[in-house]
């Protein structure tokens, strides 16, 4: 469970590419240029990357508001996600994983 369960957050799923608002960009990610996508038991984690040259995903400047956007659609194709499925997706910071989570967003093998 996350740490803080007050602390909720939005961001939106849309064509594969996940949206983030400058303020959740600037409370997480600040100064940041990829993060890592992770599906772990069903759960969503979006985890920092503080040296890209092992990978990631680019955190893209969508605006002058400074919002950014996760462009991924073959990581959510990978879990079952339609590139044209719309969805705001409720994220919580999880302390133990050090990423923003959101939970039960794919489905698990039974």
């Amino acid at each position: 469970m996350p740490n803080n369960p007050s602390a909720v957050s939005t961001v939106i799923l849309k064509r594969g590419s996940l949206y983030l608002s400058c303020a959740i960009y600037e409370k997480y990610f600040a100064g940041l240029d990829a993060v890592i996508l992770l599906n772990r038991e069903g759960h969503l984690y979006i985890m920092p990357v503080r040296n890209t040259s092992g990978g990631g995903y680019l955190l893209k400047l969508r605006n002058s508001a400074g919002d950014r956007v996760i462009i991924a659609p073959d990581f959510f194709r990978e879990q079952g996600l339609d590139d044209f499925q719309s969805r705001e997706i409720d994220v919580l910071w999880d302390k133990d994983m050090a990423a923003l989570k959101a939970e039960a967003l794919f489905k698990t093998a039974n």
